[in-house]
């Protein structure tokens, strides 16, 4: 297998991510998405249901792809805020919450690899 659907995808993701991060920043006037008010009620749950769709829309290695989108974070944050004194405790957040979305993208895909093997029987 090539390595070039998965560099697409991680282009994909990293774009889709960043892109979502910052329309979030957008909606904060400036502000650090994880600062968010509905940062775990509205933002977190919505980059989960990014995740979920990438690897969806994409099933292979399809953890990789909530990894990218959580991940995404950090640069928003960067343009946003500068790199301050707080970056690495901002990387180590954004590395406890792409668990989730790694897990969330991961079944996603699984499950459209076995919905692709149900169609193949």
């Amino acid at each position: 297998m090539t390595k070039r659907p998965v560099l697409v995808g991680a282009c994909i993701a990293a774009i889709v991510g960043i892109a979502y991060w910052a329309a979030v920043s957008g909606m904060l006037r400036g502000g650090e998405p994880w600062d968010a008010d509905a940062f775990w009620t509205l933002v977190y749950p919505g980059a989960l249901l990014v995740s979920a769709i990438l690897g969806f829309a994409m099933p292979t290695r399809a953890w990789l792809w909530g990894l990218i989108v959580v991940f995404a974070q950090v640069p928003v944050v960067i343009a946003v805020s500068d790199a301050g004194p707080l970056l690495l405790a901002g990387v180590l957040y954004a590395a406890v919450l792409s668990i989730p979305a790694a897990v969330i993208s991961g079944v996603a895909g699984w499950i459209r690899r076995r919905m692709r093997g149900a169609d193949r029987h």
